[in-house]
């Protein structure tokens, strides 16, 4: 596995080595002590799938202590745009994205610690996307942040993505106030 670091701290980019052959290809999707030895210290405690048609946006998402989550975030099949946001206000890229395409085309993957608020476009249709959490999903800390707020700046390269009513409504990031 390469791991490389970004222009935010503790998130990281991970491209697995692969071995490819006439009759396909293997490689590990996840490896502890790899991960362990780049600063992943958390353990994963639960997988979350989903299945989505082209042009579909979830996020930015985010669970409030003491549920906050890191997330192993990669494409099974198909590609999305990945999408995280800093939310920490200690941090010194505090309210600063990152984008990066995953896809089963390219393998890489995402950590994405706690403390930021996490969104995908789906580029292709029936893309499934899978992540490793390293805490329990609770619907009472959930959060949202809105994904096309202005001051964030970020590039979807959409006009018109299908949201949920969550993702409609959440929070310009303007008015948002951080509970990292």
């Amino acid at each position: 596995m390469n791991i490389e670091k970004t222009h935010i701290a503790d998130l990281l980019i991970i491209t697995p080595t692969v071995f490819g052959d006439d009759r396909g290809h293997f490689f590990e999707s996840y490896r502890e002590d790899t991960l362990k030895g780049a600063g992943i210290n958390e353990a994963f405690v639960q997988d979350n799938q989903s299945l989505s048609g082209k042009g579909i946006l979830r996020g930015l998402h985010f669970q409030r202590n003491p549920y906050a989550q890191g997330k192993l975030v990669r494409v099974l099949q198909g590609a999305v745009l990945d999408v995280v946001v800093d939310i920490r206000k200690e941090s010194e890229t505090y309210g600063q994205h990152l984008s990066i395409e995953l896809s089963a085309d390219n393998k890489k993957m995402l950590y994405v610690p706690p403390g930021f608020a996490h969104g995908f476009l789906t580029l292709d249709d029936d893309t499934i996307f899978c992540y490793k959490c390293t805490n329990y999903y609770d619907k009472e800390s959930e959060g949202s942040i809105l994904w096309n707020s202005p001051s964030l700046g970020i590039n979807w390269d959409i006009d018109d993505p299908k949201l949920s009513d969550k993702d409609i409504e959440a929070k310009d990031f303007s008015d948002f106030n951080s509970p990292f």
